[in-house]
């Protein structure tokens, strides 16, 4: 990572500037009379489990207690797969005589995060099912080990029980594990937790089509199914349906938010769905800065499509797009390669903007993904440097952005115009908010960016996460001076002075 010099700031001031001597040629225009919507917004995150985040590990203080500090609303949380002991509560079929509730690796973990993110709401997730409770060839083994990644661990495509209700109830047992002080197994055998957690909304399955890759009718019913098995025991819980990888299939939308489709009395709280963008071994920042907006507005395109859809079949449901981020190639490479020290900007560039489309698309909850990452689950996605165990760009940007906007606030025109390349490559949007008339830009390539700031914004406030911030909170310094410079995929807050 880049160290900092002392003093360095976004804001640059024209007259120092050789570059600048004849002033940009673009310049940044607010119609604060001309309100284009309210926002119903809310920017958070996803945490999901993997070992950096268990007591003992090197950062793992550091991670809940920055998840703390961001007092995100809509929190996911998400034991899956790759970690069957971190999130698999009966990994044995139970026999005659006992069963293999086991709480004893995942409490820690799970109690560290609605601890850590008490006094807001959570969105639970237990996406795996125990991998014994569908049909396969051979039984599915599993490593001893709960640190040891396994990537075929939901391995079949049928339930053993058609009707569902073995999957149903351990769900059921799960949430009453957390939610109201234990349960009762299958045995009849009553298991105290002890645990009374508020957990308002439980999201049924993760990536169907990553584990067991049922047909939409078929995660229908198995919704249905958990829905109806969870309400008998809390009839105030909502849920999150769908959480799908992939947004480009009609025929899940079409199908899950008809409410013919369902059993009579099933709420459509929420659907949920994912974005990431992509990018391949030989493409450097240069190139994949233009990779990755241009995935992103392809993504957004394709929610104008859902939302057709879903105000459609079911206008109350809400939406939450639940995983927002990007992947590296090298990921997938063993050994670790190492990760540029512009990418986090790049990503966290990324999810600001966004944010953004789908506030003016009107999606109730942006979530960037995911707390934690690390070399053999997804280090690019990472929110912490597993490296120092502070949080890293990704994280302010998402910090800067959650602690400046909200749903609630109006959105208002906003554009930069003239003859430089700020017009295009800078996106921009400005709100009235609570506090204030603020701007939230984001520079979408990888150079810097001039234009000049109406007159109005002398003597206000501006916070920078860049390339030069590197681990450490935003940039803070008061606007002086009309002509700005944005460093490479900088995100940006101007807050107007009061008086304004």
């Amino acid at each position: 990572m880049k160290k900092i010099a002392a003093g360095v700031f976004l804001l640059v001031v024209s007259h120092v500037n050789a570059q600048l001597s004849s002033g940009p040629d673009d310049t940044l225009v607010v119609n604060w009379d001309k309100e284009s919507m309210i926002s119903k917004s809310t920017p958070t995150l996803q945490v999901v489990v993997n070992p950096m985040l268990r007591r003992g590990a090197p950062i793992h203080d550091q991670s809940f207690s920055a998840l703390q500090d961001l007092g995100c609303n809509y929190v996911r949380y998400v034991p899956w797969l790759p970690y069957p002991r971190l999130g698999v509560a009966e990994l044995e079929a139970p026999s005659k005589n006992k069963t293999s509730w086991d709480f004893t690796i995942i409490d820690p973990i799970t109690t560290d995060f609605l601890n850590a993110t008490r006094g807001h709401s959570v969105i639970l997730n237990f996406s795996t099912i125990p991998a014994w409770m569908y049909k396969t060839e051979n039984p599915v083994s599993y490593p001893d080990n709960p640190d040891s990644v396994l990537w075929n661990y939901t391995q079949g495509s049928l339930p053993r029980d058609s009707s569902l209700k073995e999957i149903a109830d351990y769900f059921a047992r799960l949430y009453s594990w957390y939610a109201k002080g234990g349960f009762t197994d299958e045995l009849g055998t009553h298991h105290s937790s002890g645990f009374h957690f508020d957990i308002p909304f439980w999201e049924v399955l993760n990536e169907p089509e990553f584990e067991h890759s049922p047909s939409p009718q078929q995660y229908t019913k198995l919704y249905d199914a958990v829905v109806s098995a969870i309400k008998k025991g809390s009839p105030a819980t909502k849920f999150v349906g769908m959480a799908l990888a992939f947004e480009t299939d009609p025929e899940w939308f079409e199908y899950f938010l008809n409410p013919k489709n369902h059993r009579p009395g099933i709420p459509l709280d929420m659907i949920s769905y994912h974005f990431y963008a992509f990018g391949s071994m030989d493409q450097n920042m240069d190139v994949m800065q233009y990779t990755f907006f241009d995935k992103a507005d392809g993504f957004i395109n394709t929610v104008r499509y859902i939302e057709n859809i879903r105000k459609r079949l079911s206008p109350t449901t809400k939406t939450t797009v639940d995983e927002i981020g990007s992947i590296l190639a090298s990921d997938f490479a063993s050994p670790e390669v190492p990760i540029p020290a512009e990418y986090w900007n790049l990503s966290a560039a990324l999810y600001a903007y966004v944010f953004v489309a789908l506030s003016r698309l009107g999606i109730d909850v942006i979530g960037e993904s995911q707390l934690v990452g690390y070399p053999s689950q997804f280090p690019s996605v990472s929110m912490m440097n597993y490296h120092n165990g502070k949080p890293n760009s990704r994280y302010w940007a998402l910090k800067l952005v959650k602690d400046n906007f909200s749903a609630g606030d109006s959105l208002v025109d906003a554009n930069i115009r003239g003859r430089g390349s700020a017009g295009s490559d800078v996106s921009v949007q400005a709100f009235k908010t609570k506090q204030g008339k603020k701007l939230l830009l984001i520079n979408k390539r990888n150079k810097p960016e001039q234009f000049v700031l109406p007159a109005a914004f002398n003597g206000g406030k501006l916070s920078v996460v860049d390339v030069s911030t590197a681990d450490n909170k935003p940039a803070q310094s008061t606007i002086d001076r009309s002509v700005i410079e944005l460093k490479p995929f900088a995100v940006a807050v101007f807050s107007l002075p009061a008086r304004r």
